[in-house]
């Protein structure tokens, strides 16, 4: 079973992967929980450089590529071998979130977007794709509070500086794909509290527990 997390920052994607992967944990089904950008050794590297404050010359095309090479890596050293060996995979975004920051959000041409999600992932998808929808405002305070609170000082990564605008054309983009792929999406209300939204999560995924794969 292949499922990704999407949404907006601080929509509390990373909070949900973990209580997931406790559930897992308790019903004995092996899992692995990764993300995108930064899922692998090189991923890390690609993730620095694209999250960095300091990198703010940064082309869109630059950071298009950017993404599909780190997902070109994560596909064939942990994906599809996860996959082949009947874990659960658990990936903190994926591929819907290159269409939506890179795509809605910065305005890259979507045709050639699905392109290279195409060629980077050789056409492996998620079986569900839970979108945690929530106001950009509401998302946005939380994201700054999570940083307080973990000492950062205010710092914000490349973007969460970005304006309203961008993220509320962002958090659109996620509700269009929800909308083009209803087979695959899930929108849960991330406004409703931590515990709800996961009960929520266990209730889509109870048809597909006894697969264990």
């Amino acid at each position: 079973m292949f499922i990704s997390f999407e949404g907006i920052e601080g929509c509390g994607k990373t909070t949900q992967v973990e209580l997931l992967a406790q559930f897992l944990s308790r019903r004995g089904i092996s899992y692995m929980i990764t993300r995108e950008p930064g899922g692998t050794r090189l991923g890390k590297i690609i993730r620095k450089m694209l999250l960095d404050p300091d990198h703010n010359e940064m082309e869109p095309l630059t950071e298009l590529f950017l993404y599909a090479a780190d997902r070109a890596q994560h596909i064939a050293q942990v994906v599809r071998p996860a996959l082949e060996a009947r874990q659960w995979l658990i990936c903190d975004r994926f591929a819907d979130a290159t269409a939506a920051y890179q795509g809605y959000g910065r305005g890259q041409d979507l045709t050639l977007i699905q392109q290279l999600n195409h060629w980077a992932t050789g056409g492996l998808w998620p079986q569900l794709s839970l979108l945690l929808d929530c106001p950009v405002k509401i998302g946005l305070d939380r994201a700054r509070k999570r940083m307080m609170d973990n000492s950062l000082d205010g710092l914000e990564d490349r973007f969460e500086q970005h304006s309203l605008a961008f993220h509320e054309k962002v958090r659109e983009g996620y509700l269009k794909l929800a909308a083009q792929y209803p087979n695959r999406f899930e929108i849960l209300d991330a406004t409703l509290g931590i515990e709800r939204v996961h009960e929520q999560i266990v209730i889509l995924l109870e048809p597909h527990l006894t697969e264990k794969s």
